[in-house]
């Protein structure tokens, strides 16, 4: 079985938080930096990540990190003896807000499994314009202003966190607030701090929602916060199809909708309503490859078998138009923990598609409620 690295996109600030000893209250614009720096100010922001990354130096022959030149991250991860590949270049030695945003597209491109990032809040904003919600993400707090909660508590607390994702252990994904401040005003004395955006962020698992007495999930208020999400999407989302699969967790779905439902069988629905039953994989394919389209599919429970094995209908023409973005994966803690730590499988009967599919996966675990669970890559 070949293991795929897991892919860490690494951006660092170098002159993240360089004012605050110096009381100057941020870091923000070139000329507190420069000012920062004339005043002896030292970099801290490199010697943060590094305890962060010491957390998983005994996995490096797991993992392969994805960077920018120079301080920016390059510097240390060579240092270090990580395996690295650089995807972006600053254009001048002093980076700017702009240069955290290209390289963090950058690695968007290269589908990192996580981007890692030192900073503050400014830092955090740069991220979160650049890639919004499209990556998992996760703060190292290096900056004199940390508000959002995109960061973890400690270097060293990220590093733990990135360590249990490389080694395939359950990690909930949560969506965090990105905050800032004015800085201007907080040299004033004023402090304003503002919502920018969102960004997921994984976090140690933690059973926080519809749990019984004893500490364990109740299934069926689980699956009916399952079914409440994914119904509030295809409310959001009303021009997409959304492909029904087959499976007692997608049953559950299309109860909720008091809709009929094929349970070997694939569906077809929009805007809520059922559009076809039943469908084979040259229909279902007619019908979506040139519409925007999701998955909601469920893994076997026990096997971790996503694709091929009871939903052919799901052939590698109709997954690769639904695209691995657009799959929704459902299904409840529980059942992830039955698996004893087994990554998810997919046997579509293309191997490039499967490799394509491999690493992390987003699995919905229950109303706004995600986890991120490897998917492997047994070709």
């Amino acid at each position: 079985m070949l293991k795929k690295r897991f892919k860490i996109g690494l951006i660092v600030n170098p002159f993240a938080g360089i004012g605050g000893a110096l009381a100057l209250k941020g870091s923000d614009g070139a000329e507190i930096r420069a000012k920062a720096l004339a005043l002896g100010a030292e970099k801290k922001a490199g010697d943060k990540t590094r305890l962060a990354l010491s957390e998983i130096l005994a996995l490096t022959s797991q993992v392969h990190i994805y960077t920018v030149a120079g301080e920016m991250g390059e510097t240390l991860t060579k240092e270090m003896g990580f395996d690295y590949s650089i995807v972006y270049q600053p254009s001048s030695e002093q980076s700017e807000g702009h240069d955290s945003e290209a390289a963090a597209k950058a690695m968007l491109n290269e589908q990192v499994d996580l981007l890692l990032f030192a900073g503050g809040d400014g830092t955090a904003r740069n991220i979160c314009h650049a890639i919004d919600t499209a990556l998992p993400v996760l703060g190292i707090p290096a900056g004199c202003k940390i508000h959002s909660g995109v960061y973890a508590i400690t270097p060293q607390a990220a590093g733990r966190v990135v360590a249990q994702m490389v080694q395939g252990q359950i990690v909930s994904l949560t969506q965090a607030d990105v905050m800032d401040i004015d800085e201007a005003l907080f040299r004033q004395g004023r402090v304003n701090a503002r919502q920018f955006g969102e960004m997921r962020v994984p976090t140690e698992l933690q059973y926080i929602q519809a749990v019984k007495m004893g500490g364990k999930e109740s299934d069926e208020l689980v699956l009916a916060d399952i079914a409440a999400y994914i119904i509030e999407l295809m409310d959001e989302y009303p021009e997409h199809y959304f492909v029904m699969g087959s499976g007692s967790t997608v049953e559950f779905i299309m109860q909720e909708l008091n809709l009929d439902n094929t349970l070997l069988g694939v569906d077809l629905l929009k805007g809520g309503k059922l559009i076809a039953r039943d469908l084979t994989a040259e229909q279902l394919y007619q019908f979506i490859h040139q519409q925007a389209t999701k998955l909601v599919i469920t893994l076997i429970g026990g096997q971790g078998h996503v694709f091929g094995r009871g939903n052919q209908q799901l052939s590698p023409d109709v997954l690769r138009a639904v695209g691995k973005e657009n799959i929704l994966l459902v299904a409840t803690k529980n059942k992830l923990n039955n698996l004893a730590g087994k990554p998810l499988i997919s046997d579509s009967g293309d191997i490039t598609l499967d490799a394509e599919l491999a690493g992390l996966m987003t699995v919905i675990t229950g109303y706004r409620d995600q986890v991120l669970y490897p998917l492997a890559n047994l070709n």
